[in-house]
């Protein structure tokens, strides 16, 4: 029979890439978002939209419930949701820091604990987790985004001890730059929060060195293959990393050391 995949974020950008890719692959996928209009064009393949919003218990409920209501299981759960709430520390608001948490971190745990129970029951499941390099490296400007993904990292190694003993894999995706509407979502929040502050002249270089690089971005399917290579892996590895400067990134972070990485990383903004 076809696994049932719930995945979040799925009305754009890797997302949406995994649920269709997933789709025309034989699953059986759930495409859950705040905005369902965005994927009324999933329903011709096949795909079913749900509404969700992580940062609401209720729709969190009601969203698993109804799929258990439908097909009786989750077998595969790819948290996805998220966005980049950029700026300095010193100028984002704590309410902003919060709600940042919330939806990468929070929400995405909260989901987890709900399809756990199932998955027990079948001795199966996969869960997946988006992360991204920025969960392994902090760059400036970035850091509640940065803790999220960290965070986030931190869980999923901790989870992944805790179900193995139940059938359960849990596997991390690294993305690194990929096209999708994160980029200009984020630089638009960067600009706004710290774009007149004390921290200007290095939201200037950040700005420059993403207008930069963001014509290298890799096209959301990169990340998309890597999440059906995990999930359909006997032995899945812990963390699948791709998308533009990925892999050089985390090879550099695990050789340099850290002021020199920081000396690296602070070159890009000037």
């Amino acid at each position: 029979m076809a696994k049932t995949v719930l995945i979040t974020g799925a009305s754009a950008g890797i997302g949406k890439a995994t649920a269709i890719f997933l789709a025309q692959n034989g699953y059986k996928v759930y495409g859950a978002a705040r905005r369902t209009d965005k994927m009324e064009e999933l329903k011709t393949l096949g795909i079913r939209p749900i509404a969700l919003d992580v940062t609401n218990e209720e729709s969190m409920v009601a969203c698993v419930e109804q799929i258990f209501k439908e097909v009786g299981s989750i077998d595969i759960l790819v948290n996805n949701a998220g966005f980049g709430s950029e700026g300095a520390i010193e100028d984002i608001p704590m309410q902003d820091a919060k709600y940042q948490m919330e939806v990468n971190v929070f929400g995405a745990m909260r989901l987890t604990q709900l399809v756990l129970p199932k998955m027990r029951q079948n001795k199966f499941g996969k869960i997946v987790n988006i992360s991204s390099v920025g969960g392994k490296i902090a760059l400036p400007l970035g850091g509640w985004y940065h803790a999220s993904k960290f965070a986030i990292e931190a869980l999923s190694d901790a989870l992944r001890m805790e179900v193995k003993q139940f059938g359960i894999d849990v596997i991390v995706i690294e993305p690194g730059g990929v096209k999708s509407e994160w980029g200009n979502i984020a630089m638009d929040s960067l600009i706004r929060i710290s774009g007149n502050s004390a921290y200007k002249d290095m939201v200037k270089g950040a700005e420059k060195s993403y207008k930069k690089t963001e014509k290298n971005n890799s096209e959301p399917i990169v990340i998309a293959q890597l999440i059906k290579k995990g999930i359909e892996a006997s032995k899945p590895k812990t963390r699948y990393s791709g998308g533009f400067m990925a892999k050089p990134l985390l090879f550099l972070r695990s050789i340099l050391s850290d002021k020199i990485l920081e000396r690296l990383i602070m070159s890009q903004t000037k």
